[in-house]
């Protein structure tokens, strides 16, 4: 009797091992797929994380997501809550008139050289903002902190991007009535030399499109396709880096 006891014990005994065994087995299994499970959302979530980060072409600067196509040189000025412009300019054909003074004739542009420096003392009250003499402004006093080379989508209050003027910059202004396959045109030749240049609409000038430089004007009452574009590129490559106070031009 005793001895059937023992034997029912440990039969007893071992079969509650295997089931031990098999409830571990089991979670082990569970375990498993739970981690294979969070490896698999970990590696989903990265891939999201740089498909938002690196698709979408932007930086970050002070927190705020500034689109690359915008070409902003956050060292060479400030933004001033002005909005950039992220969109990517249409390729220019390639330059047919080299000369300014021809380019702009038959763009049908004017241009005013050499104008009246109207000075470049820093001021800080709106109230001291001067009627400046030509529109858009070539020279005059302005805000002590310049605008930052790039492009934007609205257009800057001028003392600010007078200052840039005054440190060699070149401003390509448009009138926003254009189209917007003019305007990606235009932004086009802004896309393809961004270093010290600025790029904005301006709705308070008499131009469709207008370039400027410290005391240099071209004004444009139509905008003519290729041939502006030339005269753009042409002004462009006779001012850029002129001024009374030039300042290093980055170029990445």
């Amino acid at each position: 009797m005793s001895t059937k006891s023992e034997r029912e014990k440990r039969r007893a005994e071992r079969l509650a091992a295997e089931q031990a065994a098999q409830n571990a087995a089991r979670r082990r299994l569970v375990f498993g797929y739970v981690a294979a499970g969070v490896l698999a959302l970990a590696v989903i979530v990265g891939v999201g994380v740089v498909i938002a980060s690196g698709g979408n072409d932007t930086n970050q600067v002070n927190g705020e997501n500034i689109p690359e196509a915008a070409h902003i040189q956050v060292n060479s000025g400030f933004l001033h809550g002005v909005t950039p412009d992220g969109r990517t300019g249409t390729p220019p054909p390639a330059l047919q008139q080299g000369d300014l003074q021809k380019a702009a004739a038959a763009a049908g542009c004017t241009l005013q050289l050499d104008l009246e420096d109207e000075g470049n003392t820093h001021i800080t009250k709106e109230s001291e903002i001067p009627d400046y003499g030509t529109n858009p402004p070539t020279s005059g006093n302005h805000n002590p902190e310049q605008l930052a080379d790039g492009a934007y989508s609205e257009m800057p209050a001028p003392w600010y991007f007078v200052h840039s003027l005054e440190h060699g910059r070149i401003e390509i202004q448009y009138s926003p009535d254009l189209s917007e396959q003019d305007q990606l045109a235009l932004k086009g030749v802004f896309d393809e030399s961004p270093p010290g240049m600025l790029f904005f609409p301006n709705d308070e000038m008499p131009y469709e499109v207008a370039a400027t430089a410290w005391t240099q004007l071209m004004g444009c009452k139509e905008y003519k396709g290729r041939a502006t574009l030339d005269a753009l590129r042409d002004f462009r490559d006779t001012y850029r880096g002129l001024g009374p106070e030039p300042l290093p031009i980055q170029t990445g």
